[in-house]
C-alpha cells in the first residue's frame, strides 16, 4: 500500500492557491508570515492561513514562531519525491507569478531586520502598493 504522504504532497499542490504559494515559497527562498501572503497574493486571512496548514500537513512547508508571526518556509527534505516536486513547481515559468513576485519584493521591503513588523493591509503596505504599479 502506498504511503499516504505522497498523496498528500501532490493533493496540496494541486489545488491553485496553495501551487501559488508553494511556487512563491519556492522562488523566494525565505520565510514568509500569514500577513505577508495575504498581500502579496491578495487572499484572505483564513485562505491564507487554511492552505499554509494544508502544504504544513503535507509536509512541504514547517511553521516557526517568532514574536508573535508565524512565519512559513519550506520543508528542507533530502527524500528524492519531496525535490522531485520541488524541482517539478520551479519550472514552473516566472512569467505565470510575475505580479506575485513583484508584491512580494514590495511587502518583503516593509521588514526591518529581516522580520515582519506591519501586519495585513497596513497604511505602509497601501502606500507603497499606491506609489508603485503592481
Amino acid at each position: 500500500m502506498m504511503d499516504d504522504r505522497y498523496v498528500e504532497a501532490l493533493k496540496a499542490i494541486a489545488e491553485p492557491h496553495r501551487l501559488r504559494l508553494f511556487w512563491l515559497l519556492l522562488q523566494i527562498n525565505e520565510r514568509i508570515c500569514v500577513a505577508e501572503a495575504m498581500d502579496v497574493l491578495g487572499e484572505t486571512h483564513y485562505n491564507v492561513s487554511r492552505n499554509l496548514k494544508i502544504l504544513l500537513k503535507a509536509g512541504l512547508v514547517r511553521a516557526e514562531k517568532d514574536g508573535k508571526w508565524v512565519f512559513y518556509t519550506l520543508e528542507k527534505k533530502d527524500d528524492p519525491f519531496f525535490q522531485s516536486v520541488a524541482t517539478a513547481v520551479r519550472t514552473i515559468p516566472e512569467s505565470q507569478f510575475k505580479d506575485e513576485i513583484k508584491r512580494c519584493r514590495l511587502r518583503l521591503s516593509l521588514r526591518e531586520d529581516g522580520r515582519c513588523v506591519v501586519g495585513a493591509s497596513s497604511p505602509e503596505w497601501k502606500e507603497i502598493t499606491r506609489s508603485k504599479t503592481v
